[in-house]
């Protein structure tokens, strides 16, 4: 397992695959997967993408590594930019990309 990598150059190297990709996203698992109860996900989304209303499956937050983004759940919303953090309420919710964006998604399931 490795130790130590660069957020930033992940966040470089992802955003380039989304704005190559014909849907405007890419992502890699930075930390854990579907066996562990923390998972971290790189998420890159280019302007105006979006990623639809789903399901919180536990405590879960968003730091935003570039760009800026608007988190929607039960009508309110919240924009973040680079380095702010937002906590996922554990309701459905959706993310919208104002423009191209990284992210780093936190999930620890129940």
């Amino acid at each position: 397992m490795q130790r130590k990598m660069s957020l930033e150059a992940l966040a470089r190297e992802l955003a380039s695959r989304a704005g190559a990709d014909t849907t405007g996203r890419s992502s890699e698992t930075v930390f854990g997967g579907h066996e562990r109860t923390l998972r971290q996900t790189a998420i890159a989304l280019t302007a105006g993408r979006s990623m639809s209303e789903h399901e919180s499956p536990g405590d879960a937050t968003l730091y935003v590594l570039q760009g800026r983004v608007r988190l929607t759940a039960d009508g309110d919303s919240w924009d973040a930019r680079t380095g702010d953090l937002l906590v996922i309420p554990e309701v459905r919710h959706g993310l919208e990309a104002l423009e191209d964006s990284v992210i780093l998604l936190t999930v620890a399931k129940a």
